[in-house]
């Protein structure tokens, strides 16, 4: 368990973004100091398709990219649409407010205030970490997933 609660924001956008977007948007949040972790969620982008006909074949989507961020490249597996994340203090929400408010010029964005990710070690996360599990590693376990989290250093 944590001994501290942390705010946490989530921003949602009236589309999915291209990567292009995701891309920008990912470089002004790590340029902002005092974000702790962050989550990108939408709909899996897998590399080959999981079934039907043409089951085990490629999946040519145009939508799974490698972005660069921050010093990482990074190959995107979901077509993002909200991105949760975890502050140091609330101080940090107009400066966040302030970097993310540009990369949405066709389309509007809302970022909301509230608790998004777990603080908790839930049974996914002692299943895929262990009983002596990083606590920042906490809520990021995709149970589905056999890669571990991209870890991308910001500015602190």
């Amino acid at each position: 368990m944590t001994e501290a609660t942390f705010p946490q924001c989530r921003i949602d956008s009236e589309r999915f973004l291209n990567p292009e977007t995701t891309e920008r948007l990912l470089n002004r949040i790590v340029s902002v100091p005092g974000v702790r972790r962050m989550v990108l969620n939408g709909p899996r982008l897998p590399a080959t398709v999981t079934y039907g006909p043409a089951k085990g074949m490629a999946n040519a989507h145009d939508k799974r990219k490698t972005i660069h961020v921050g010093d990482q490249e990074m190959e995107l597996q979901v077509h993002v649409g909200t991105v949760l994340l975890e502050l140091e203090n609330r101080d940090v929400i107009p400066a966040l407010k302030a970097a993310v408010e540009p990369v949405f010029t066709n389309f509007t964005c809302r970022i909301k205030e509230g608790k998004f990710m777990k603080t908790e070690p839930s049974l996914v996360d002692y299943c895929k970490y262990g009983p002596d599990a990083d606590k920042e590693m906490l809520g990021l376990a995709d149970p589905n997933s056999k890669s571990r989290p991209v870890i991308i250093q910001g500015t602190k």
